[in-house]
């Protein structure tokens, strides 16, 4: 998991094993990495290919293709790569943070 400000790749493909996945959810700028391009070369999964294709360094710089978007696997079209060695770039959408803040609220309000 990274979730970090890091303008230069601060995970190596090389240090991943086969079938190992990384999440990766930080360095949200066109020009800024947490991944080399060892690394992006896995399957790589998205929040949205829009989003990343304009949003995230680590997809534009490495010119990985996209194998899906996360909800593409959820629904079953597209088989998810459990052998293969995966990225999932996730550079957040407002309808996870809207879900988000309204689990976070409808716990506060139940415990008053």
């Amino acid at each position: 998991m990274t979730a970090t400000n890091a303008r230069e790749p601060i995970v190596k493909g090389t240090w991943l094993k086969r079938g190992a996945h990384v999440n990766a959810v930080g360095s949200p700028r066109p020009t800024w990495r947490e991944l080399d391009d060892d690394a992006m070369a896995s399957v790589l999964v998205v929040d949205s290919r829009e989003a990343a294709l304009t949003e995230s360094g680590d997809v534009i710089l490495s010119k990985s293709p996209i194998y899906a978007e996360a909800g593409e696997i959820f629904d079953g079209s597209k088989p998810a790569p459990v052998s293969e060695t995966t990225v999932f770039k996730s550079v957040g959408l407002a309808v996870e943070d809207i879900a988000t803040a309204r689990l976070v609220y409808e716990v506060a309000r139940q415990r008053g």
